[in-house]
């Protein structure tokens, strides 16, 4: 392993440790008024992804290629449909259907 490929690959490590730490102090110092409209773009950042692995599984020239396009295919489909999903179930928890008034209430 030459010296050039190993400092790479330990720039890589250190970025994506730092992005998970960054991305976790982020999203936990969130208000919970504040999560439907972070799903939501965080849905539309999964669109992106998931139409940028079917355009890279396209162009695949290798099977080896082609299988992983098809895993981060898989993979971006039950992320974006997993965040659809739950967006619809906090948005149902704001806007949930009216209880009927009780009968010794005096309104």
């Amino acid at each position: 392993m030459t010296d050039a490929v190993a400092t790479s690959g330990i720039t890589l490590l250190t970025f994506f440790v730092l992005a998970v730490f960054i991305g976790f102090e982020v999203v936990s110092k969130v208000s919970s008024v504040l999560h439907t409209p972070l799903m939501s773009g965080a849905n539309a950042i999964h669109g992106v992804i998931l139409v940028g692995a079917v355009i890279v599984s396209g162009h695949a020239e290798s099977t080896t290629a082609l299988v992983l396009g098809l895993v981060a295919v898989v993979l971006a489909t039950v992320n974006m449909v997993g965040g659809f999903v739950v967006t619809d179930r906090m948005l149902q928890m704001f806007t949930g259907g009216r209880r009927p008034p009780r009968e010794d209430d005096p309104r």
